[in-house]
């Protein structure tokens, strides 16, 4: 499974009704420590698959949700627990330190 894309019309389900950790990835195309970020993010989802969910919301294509969340700057980590947002990060971060997020 890996990274889910998520939408308007599944990030209920997906990330607040989840009944694992999840860590949504605000990113867009045009981001260049986006694009950095991306591969650690995929390696997290690839070694937590079935542990934690992991998506991806494109800043561009979801402009709503990054309304909704109040997404200012990409990109940005949201780590949701039983419906709940409990932590978050702002920009570019080394894999050990996006770890620490989910502990």
């Amino acid at each position: 499974m890996a990274e889910i894309t998520l939408t308007d019309a599944n990030f209920d389900e997906e990330v607040l009704k989840s009944d694992i950790p999840v860590l949504v990835d605000f990113w867009a195309t045009w981001c260049g420590p986006c694009k950095m970020i991306a591969p650690v993010v995929e390696e997290i989802a690839k070694e937590n698959e079935g542990k934690i969910k992991v998506g991806k919301v494109n800043v561009d294509e979801e402009q709503r949700l990054a309304i909704r969340f109040g997404i200012s700057s990409i990109p940005t980590l949201l780590v949701f627990k039983n419906g709940e947002q409990v932590n978050k990060a702002v920009g570019y971060m080394p894999k050990e330190q996006l770890e620490a997020l989910l502990k």
